[in-house]
């Protein structure tokens, strides 16, 4: 019986360094790489990103630049291709016999066949901004078949691949590095500060510090000075950490993080999987505040109460613990994908002397997080969604006449900017001395300290102007008459020997996130040409086709904002 629990023991030990993060069952030799070099990672899976968790690798180009080719990691078909300005850019979307389908984004450059079939996609839907599904086995790939050119398309900072696994079925990206992938790395985790949060007895947070943590001799990382004495009868964990890999100087996020108290497990992260439904409660599981005014990356080592992202495998009492006067060691160990790990050990106690406690802040409502909630006065209405906010909100609200803006409402002050909102909320504003033929142009801005105000649109409901926002802080109704400026960059008479045309887009108002800033259409002799926007959509270009032929030819360009003012570039030219 010994020799069997040996054997069995010696098998578990085998199985668990040849798959370290292992019991996953994820092929191991099934997806190649989707570089020809040794591939650098510039950015994790489930890093911590504004908004969003990463849902991929990065991978560096060889020289930095663009142009490397991108090779099918394994057998497929294409099911999706996408065009954007921001986001992804260029992607193409591949589907495997396996169950899993495979993302390459920022591309430069699709294969010639399938930049035709987009290109002809685009002039039939008259829009840069296309989202396709061919036709299944329309366009295939064998393992090793180039995709693409690697390029810097979309929400980009520089040449790279961004690769993600999915599960086709539920489209949940996968950590690819649980897949066999292989990059060079003996590098542990490097651990930089913990926040120690002081909780009420409904998790809230009450009170928070943070101290910063050296390495010993040993390789195990400690807290600076004594016993750390906390304020509060329960209290959570949050730390800064960032992964290092051989070869590179990245900064990148790390695969799991654990818990413990008196040597038990109570908390555990692990980034192995999540759904694009709930990455937004990044800000959740990170200190919002903190990477606002500090730009420090925090993870939450608690489940705040709001909090619904599901890559919790372990969750005792949501992360909490009891602080007493007796002191207690806690233990954090912080792995990266290829089971480098970092610990830090450090002991906590409750204060044996309170110190004077704060004054409430006072407020005018109570939001419960777990309910929706309706708001409604005379000249404003909100209207929150259950799951807007992560814990309760004790909100604060009031208004005034006077705004720094020329308003036709009263400014409202809506709590504070700095609370992140999980979901969008109805806000309706009255009106006050409006005239009936500038309504169309009215909008509800979001206006804060020295920023522009922020144009988040509007429908009227008599005399409301009605909207959705996703952000606190002080909103009134302004009104934009102004159309966008269009000036021409590379535009002339004579554009013989030139290949393309381009111009400067720009508005007065920024807009949401759920709005279009303004929107184009380009003319060469009454025939719609293709524009391609750079990230920002500030500039827009148009290469000539290969069939405009020699002569004069006219040429027109609409560019309407977010409330339908116009401006018309109009010129004829020599090709």
């Amino acid at each position: 019986m010994k020799n069997l629990i040996r054997l069995l023991f010696f098998i578990f030990i085998a199985f668990s360094f040849s798959n370290p993060q292992g019991g996953k069952d994820y092929p191991q030799d099934y997806f190649g790489s989707p570089v020809g070099h040794t591939p650098l990672i510039s950015g994790t899976f489930g890093e911590l990103r504004p908004n969003h968790f990463h849902s991929g690798i990065d991978i560096k180009s060889k020289t930095g630049k663009i142009g490397d080719p991108l090779f099918a990691t394994a057998t497929g078909t294409i099911s999706r291709l996408k065009v954007q300005a921001s986001g992804y850019g260029k992607a193409i979307y591949l589907d495997h016999p396996n169950g899993y389908t495979t993302v390459y984004a920022h591309l430069h450059k699709f294969p010639d066949e399938i930049e035709k079939y987009i290109k002809e996609q685009q002039y039939a839907k008259e829009s840069f901004f296309v989202d396709l599904y061919p036709p299944a086995g329309l366009f295939n790939f064998e393992k090793g078949d180039v995709v693409g050119i690697m390029g810097n398309t979309g929400r980009s900072t520089g040449p790279h691949i961004h690769y993600e696994i999915r599960n086709t079925i539920t489209e949940e990206p996968i950590n690819p590095l649980l897949f066999g992938f292989k990059v060079k790395d003996n590098i542990a985790p490097k651990l930089h500060q913990i926040k120690i949060y002081g909780l009420n007895d409904l998790h809230e947070e009450k009170d928070g510090f943070i101290k910063n943590i050296a390495k010993g001799k040993s390789g195990i990382y400690y807290v600076g000075g004594d016993t750390i004495q906390v304020d509060a009868w329960r209290m959570g964990l949050g730390i800064k950490a960032y992964d290092h890999m051989n070869g590179t100087s990245n900064w990148n996020g790390v695969y799991a993080i654990e818990t413990f108290v008196d040597g038990r497990l109570i908390h555990k992260t692990e980034f192995e999987k999540f759904h694009f439904d709930n990455t937004r409660y990044i800000n959740a599981h990170t200190d919002y505040r903190e990477k606002l005014l500090n730009k420090a990356w925090f993870n939450r080592c608690y489940k705040m109460p709001g909090n619904e992202v599901p890559m919790y495998p372990v969750l005792e009492n949501d992360g909490v613990f009891p602080i007493t006067s007796q002191t207690q060691e806690v233990t954090i160990k912080v792995h990266d994908a290829s089971n480098n790990v970092s610990t830090l050990t450090f002991w906590v106690k409750r204060k044996e002397k309170d110190k004077p406690q704060k004054q409430e802040e006072t407020y005018n409502y109570l939001l419960p997080h777990s309910e929706d909630n309706f708001i409604s006065r005379e000249d404003i209405f909100l209207d929150f969604p259950r799951g807007t906010f992560y814990e309760n909100l004790y909100l604060k609200y009031s208004s005034s006449p006077d705004s720094s803006y020329v308003t036709y409402s009263n400014a409202h002050h809506i709590h504070d900017t700095k609370l992140p909102l999980h979901r969008w909320y109805k806000i309706g504003i009255r009106a006050k001395n409006i005239p009936e033929e500038k309504k169309d142009k009215a909008f509800i801005a979001l206006c804060d300290g020295n920023k522009k105000p922020i144009n988040h649109g509007g429908k009227w409901e008599g005399n409301i102007l009605v909207s959705q926002a996703r952000d606190l802080g002080d909103f009134c109704i302004m009104l934009d008459e102004t159309p966008p400026t269009i000036t021409p960059t590379i535009f002339k008479k004579n554009l013989k020997g030139y290949s393309k045309i381009q111009f400067s887009l720009k508005d007065d108002f920024k807009t949401s996130k759920k709005l279009d800033a303004y929107t184009w259409k380009g003319y060469i002799d009454d025939q719609w040409v293709l524009f391609v926007p750079n990230s920002s959509e500030s500039v827009i270009t148009h290469r000539f086709e290969k069939d405009l032929p020699p002569g004069e030819h006219s040429f027109r360009l609409e560019v309407k904002d977010e409330r339908g003012n116009i401006s018309v570039f109009e010129r004829t030219f020599i090709r």
